[in-house]
């Protein structure tokens, strides 16, 4: 019994496969850079087309990012001193655009240079102070997005400290051109710039097929990035991918994570690169720092501007409302301690979201971390909870729920979290009253269905496009539907506010002035006469 015991052991420990392991990292590198041929490429030049998207600005949480045509694209990097051109055109092509305006055809420049970012317009060199999506700043994704390359990756992994590498094999199924049904792939992974993981698949070619990292996100907290790499063609002696195709976000989490595919048409190995200085307006450029104006514009409320996005307060006889909490955590700060010094002693007791993209949710973590109850369309509830309220860590730019809360969902439950109901073709209301102060919160109807005019399909922006209106003082608040034009100029209606004043007609509303997310107040007399009534 015992030598049967001892054989068993010994065919399973000495004899079966081993579905992982460690591997020496540096021999599994050097394999890759010599099958890739990177020792001999210090810069390239790519071009082609195909389409990218808009991130965290899908119609409804279950449907894609919304893609964009991408045509006449360039990419020039130098990898020894990071330096990076992407020049490119585009446009809305055939791709639905879910009611805003098509986009127009416009050239666009980005460059890199180092620890500097910045784009190029026809004026000049253009400053990026907003971060990426709210989250990372532009020069640390642009050098990141060098990093995660093919070349990009090996000559990293060159210089990384805590280089690692397991084999294992990919039993089931991929998607096109990825290792599958038991190919082995190798993994490289390590930490670029003190803080960034990334992880490269090496196929058993000694082809990199995957790179993938997470950046920091208001939404997604660690959100994914993924560039998959796929019909290698030998080109001067240099292995290089035709077809990128790139996620971000996470297909597990949502259905929207494609970013974008290029398939390339020319590659040129070692060009002589004309890289010139980081211009000076560049050098000096600096974030401004987070600012809250508020103007009262009726008896307990507050238009609260200052920065790309706007919110509404309003004062009840015990607590107080905010409506929007947009970008992300430090701005939600910044407003809640300009709703503190306008009205101390009041806490903000509801936050109204206005709809699900990133730029006016990303805020939301900071209010339910208080413990404020947020007012949301039914269709968001589960999105968030899976996502945005997650309890997972955020390690890359933790917020105060990932570092002071993090048990939120033990102690306090159910989540504060209450809905507007109602679909495409139907309205609904929630109230928020003291018996005194109305705050109403309908949801905004696309009007396509009821009136039957196929031009206002998607009129309302968002599926869950919900709108604010204090009907004792006529203040209606809009996001992304209408933005008052300045000075008196020229404006033509949009279909968003056509739809908008639809709902309104409908409603049976009688607002006074407009308060929109973006921009300046307007008032309603404006508004009809921009758009024909």
């Amino acid at each position: 019994m015992k030598r049967l015991v001892f054989v068993i052991f010994f065919i399973n420990y000495f004899v079966a496969p081993v579905y992982s392991q460690e591997v020496d990292a540096q021999e599994a590198l050097n394999r890759a850079i010599e099958a890739m041929g990177s020792d001999f490429i210090n810069s390239v030049t790519y071009s082609g087309a195909g389409f990218s998207s808009r991130i965290g600005q899908q119609y409804s949480v279950t449907t894609p990012w919304p893609g964009y045509a991408v045509n006449d694209y360039t990419r020039s990097i130098d990898y020894n001193s990071l330096w990076a051109r992407e020049d490119y055109i585009r446009s809305q092509g055939d791709y639905p655009s879910f009611g805003r305006p098509p986009m127009p055809e416009e050239r666009i420049v980005t460059m890199t240079y180092g620890e500097y970012a910045w784009n190029e317009n026809e004026d000049g060199p253009v400053p990026l102070l907003r971060d990426y999506l709210d989250g990372i700043p532009y020069n640390e994704l642009r050098q990141l997005e060098i990093a995660i390359t093919p070349h990009g990756f090996l000559k990293a992994a060159q210089n990384a400290t805590d280089l690692t590498a397991i084999s294992l094999p990919i039993v089931g199924a991929s998607d096109f051109g990825l290792s599958q049904f038991g190919r082995h792939v190798t993994i490289l992974s390590f930490t670029f710039m003190d803080k960034y993981k990334i992880n490269g698949t090496i196929d058993d070619r000694d082809l990199v097929e995957l790179v993938g990292t997470w950046i920091p996100n208001p939404f997604y907290g660690d959100m994914d990035y993924e560039m998959r790499y796929t019909r290698y063609e030998e080109i001067d002696g240099v292995m290089f991918p035709m077809q990128f195709h790139t996620h971000q976000a996470d297909p597990r989490l949502n259905t929207s994570h494609n970013y974008y595919e290029y398939n390339l048409t020319d590659v040129t190995i070692n060009p002589e690169l004309m890289i010139t200085e980081v211009p000076q307006e560049i050098v000096n450029a600096e974030k401004p720092p987070v600012t809250v104006i508020s103007n009262e514009i009726g008896e307990g409320v507050w238009f609260l501007t200052g920065g790309t996005h706007n919110s509404l307060l309003v004062e009840f006889r015990d607590y107080l409302a905010v409506v929007d909490a947009p970008n992300n955590e430090e701005r939600s700060l910044a407003v809640l301690a300009e709703a503190r010094r306008l009205v101390p002693g009041k806490e903000v007791q509801y936050v109204v979201n206005t709809h699900h993209h990133f730029d006016h949710a990303g805020g939301l973590r900071t209010y339910l971390s208080q413990g404020t109850t947020i007012v949301t369309h039914d269709t968001n509830k589960e999105y968030y909870l899976d996502i945005l309220f997650h309890p997972a860590p955020r390690t890359l730019n933790p917020d105060r729920m990932a570092q002071y809360n993090p048990m939120y969902w033990i102690s306090r439950r159910p989540a504060p979290i209450e809905t507007v109901e109602g679909e495409s073709r139907g309205t609904a209301k929630y109230v928020i009253t003291d018996g005194e102060k109305i705050l109403e919160i309908y949801r905004v109807q696309d009007m396509y269905y009821e009136l039957g005019d196929r031009s206002l399909r998607y009129g309302h922006h968002s599926e869950d496009m919900l709108m604010a209106y204090l009907p004792q003082e006529g203040i209606l608040f809009n996001a992304d539907l209408y933005t008052p034009p300045r000075d008196n100029d020229a404006m033509k209606p949009s279909i968003s506010m056509i739809n908008l004043n639809e709902n309104i007609k409908k409603l049976r509303i009688s607002p006074r002035v407009h308060a929109p997310s973006h921009g300046n107040l307007g008032s309603h007399s404006q508004f009809l006469e921009i758009i024909g009534e």
